[in-house]
């Protein structure tokens, strides 16, 4: 996928997807020629880092 359709899959701007790639954040690009395109499986992957870590739950019985 293209830089458009990443960040049309992220919901986010396309300038958020270059801000990423400055920063060394956001899934891995490949360079073909000038163009950047991005792996459907490194997204996804790179999506599942993402996820923030739940917490336990709680114990609301206490003894």
């Amino acid at each position: 996928m293209d830089v458009a359709e990443l960040a049309s899959y992220l919901g986010i701007p396309i300038s958020t997807v270059y801000d990423w790639r400055v920063h060394g954040k956001g899934p891995t690009a490949y360079r073909f020629g000038k163009h950047l395109k991005f792996a459907i499986s490194d997204v996804r992957a790179w999506i599942a880092q993402q996820r923030e870590p739940t917490s336990e739950p709680r114990r609301t019985d206490r003894r």
